[in-house]
């Protein structure tokens, strides 16, 4: 049985582009809210444009005290080797002039991608995560012929409860955008006993 919305999210330790992290309800802190959104595989076309949108906008999630966190099967030396094409991606396709500083940081631009780039990325190799979380595509498969991950996106609540859960097939990349809508819905219901109606946004009334 997979988790269902209003279960506790599991806690876990592994290892991630920027090092081990031990315990990851103790990762997202206290009264803060996280995001995981797992990808196929890192260095392909729609992954990348992925990645570098969650890059992008980063800092709409942090101003919403949310925790962004990736995930795929490959190690996190391939996410090292991985993050300067994600960063000059960034670059080489943003909305804005603020949106080309995927970073926050200003070692970024000076080959320290790694270590400026604005959140982790989680290696799952043995798809210990991915199986139970219920985020294998059997459509997807390496070169060996194991399931791959697929677009998954976890919200997890201050309390480490889930909130919300989205299973994006591999040939459809995500719209971040419409994530941090939907995040603005849970942040404002969970402190409100109101509803958002259709195509609502945070300008809007709500229900």
């Amino acid at each position: 049985m997979g988790l269902k919305l209003g279960d506790k999210f599991p806690d876990f330790k592994c290892d991630t582009s920027h090092g081990p992290i031990e315990s990851f309800h103790q990762w997202i802190g206290e009264g803060n809210w996280a995001i995981l959104f797992s990808h196929p595989a890192d260095f392909t076309p729609v992954c990348t444009t992925e990645l570098a949108r969650v890059a992008q906008i980063h800092e709409k999630f942090e101003a919403k005290k949310t925790k962004l966190i990736a995930l795929s099967c490959d190690s996190a030396d391939t996410h090292r080797k991985w993050i300067p094409d994600i960063v000059a991606y960034c670059r080489n396709h943003s909305k804005t002039s603020e949106e080309c500083k995927p970073c926050s940081k200003s070692g970024c631009h000076e080959g320290k991608e790694v270590e400026a780039f604005p959140y982790p990325i989680i290696a799952d190799e043995q798809r210990v995560l991915a199986t139970q979380l219920g985020m294998l595509d059997p459509e997807e498969k390496d070169a060996a012929g194991i399931p791959l991950a697929a677009r998954a996106v976890f919200i997890v609540d201050p309390s480490r409860l889930l909130k919300l859960s989205i299973l994006y097939p591999a040939t459809t990349g995500r719209n971040f955008d419409e994530i941090l809508r939907v995040l603005d819905s849970l942040q404002l219901t969970a402190q409100k006993k109101v509803a958002t109606p259709a195509d609502w946004k945070a300008s809007f009334h709500f229900i």
